[in-house]
């Protein structure tokens, strides 16, 4: 006999266990089905693990530039197994901590991988065994996404890297090739920067950053430079041959090619679904590009199957997932939630300096037929970032000329992924230039900057 249950989840990363935890608000009997870690991809091997580590090389490298503030250190050094420990036991910690959820929400985790058995049904296996037979009146698929591999570079664990790999690195490499200048890329790419290594970033597109407006895109790159790191954009990798100690990548760029040594090569060209395994087979669940095809409550083509965040397509975020599940759970339950929109999803990368942004960029709203005005303050002008010794970066928004609709908020500098969250309310509450004008921003803070981008976009900026 199966075990009945309201809803049974597929995957506990941010969406999965944020949608059992709404649905057994609402009463709902919840299961959830994950094969390896509570938490998923994120918070053991993604977003938490790796702004852990982001924050020791940022620590690092401020100690390095003390002299700016009047102080001063000496023997200023680190140790890569500690950073890699500290970041493996917040992972550990945060795991916990969503078993505990699972526990007070009187949700059933079940140990192994879920796959569609059937109108209503799902079968877990573990090690090749069946070890649960699930029926359920709703079945939510958050099964994730994994890194894409490029063929010929398939990573080995030593010379060549994924996310995976260089989260618990065991060197800090004297030359590193980042393949992709996506979130994933330029994070490490500082990370190991920061601790000392010399770093090649190369990107197949235009511009670094890419899904960024191209001002902030020029401006990363213009600062990594500055750091140091040499930036190659147009770029496409022919080959990756492996020495005793080194790996080298062929690279061709407008026609002609070079060869790049280094003694660590980081994957980070983007993901895949987890599309497979899962028992789409025989459904009317449509795939494409390795994703499932949702709409704005996260149904599929078949009925009563819905799939939520990476698994379900850009953006991949896991603040997009949660954001998808409690949607997804919520009309399941009958209420009215409002469907995804992804325009109203914000954007964080944790690299020096850090990006942020909601919306569309400027050359998406101009290629979408709005009239825009743009505003843009330099850091430079504030007098917080001045005091903070971090002068690096700008906020930029873009607005309809005429309806004075915020299309889009853009940021790049110190602690921008802490602010965008002010732009991402105003597009949600719908308010136009007039509230954001209105709206009195504290003094002195780097925010401030978010105030007089709105007023320079009508021409009545203070501060330059």
């Amino acid at each position: 006999m199966a075990d009945n249950y309201d809803l049974v989840v597929v995957g506990s990363g941010p969406g999965g266990y944020v949608a059992a935890i709404r649905a057994a608000q609402l009463k709902m009997k919840v299961a959830i089905v994950e094969r390896e870690h509570l938490g998923g991809i994120c918070l053991n091997w993604g977003c938490i693990p790796a702004k852990t580590l982001l924050r020791s090389s940022e620590i690092f490298h401020l100690l390095n530039t003390l002299d700016q503030y009047g102080l001063s250190a000496e023997k200023v050094n680190f140790d890569i197994g500690k950073i890699v420990k500290r970041s493996r036991g917040v992972a550990a910690q945060l795991s916990g901590g969503v078993k505990f959820l699972m526990k007070k929400n009187g949700i059933t985790v079940i140990d192994g991988a879920g796959r569609l058995d059937g109108p209503g049904k799902v079968g877990v296996e573990k090690d090749g065994k069946k070890v649960a037979d699930l029926a359920a009146k709703n079945i939510l698929l958050a099964t994730g996404a994994r890194a894409r591999v490029l063929p010929g570079m398939e990573p080995d664990g030593k010379f060549i890297w994924t996310y995976k790999e260089a989260l618990v690195a065991d060197t800090v490499p004297k030359r590193l090739i980042v393949i992709g200048s996506g979130a994933i890329g330029v994070e490490f790419a500082s990370f190991f920067r920061d601790l000392g290594s010399e770093v090649t970033i190369v990107e197949a597109l235009d511009r670094v950053v890419p899904v960024e407006d191209a001002e902030v895109s020029a401006f990363v790159k213009k600062s990594f430079e500055k750091q140091g790191m040499k930036v190659l954009t147009g770029a496409s990798v022919k080959g990756v041959r492996k020495g005793a100690s080194t790996v080298t990548a062929t690279v061709e760029i407008g026609g002609k090619t070079q060869e790049i040594e280094a003694e660590r090569l980081i994957l980070a060209v983007g993901i895949v679904g987890n599309v497979e395994g899962i028992g789409l087979e025989g459904t009317k669940v449509k795939v494409e590009r390795t994703h499932v095809v949702v709409d704005g409550y996260g149904r599929t083509g078949e009925p009563h199957v819905y799939a939520i965040g990476d698994l379900a397509g850009p953006p991949w975020l896991a603040h997009k997932a949660s954001h998808e599940a409690i949607t997804c759970v919520e009309f399941i339950a009958g209420l009215d939630p409002h469907p995804f929109e992804a325009t109203n999803i914000p954007g964080c990368t944790y690299c020096r300096p850090q990006v942020a942004s909601v919306g569309l960029t400027e050359a998406r709203a101009r290629e979408l037929g709005h009239e825009v005005k743009v505003g843009r303050f330099p850091f430079i002008g504030n007098g917080k970032a001045i005091a903070l010794g971090d002068t690096e970066g700008f906020t930029k928004t873009v607005f309809d000329a005429k309806t004075g609709e915020l299309l889009g908020a853009h940021m790049v500098g110190p602690e921008v992924t802490e602010m965008i969250q002010g732009y991402t309310i105003a597009r949600s509450l719908e308010t136009t230039e007039a509230e954001l004008m209105h709206t009195v921003f504290p003094h002195p803070t780097v925010s401030e900057t978010m105030h007089e981008a709105v007023l320079d976009a009508f021409g009545r900026v203070i501060h330059i």
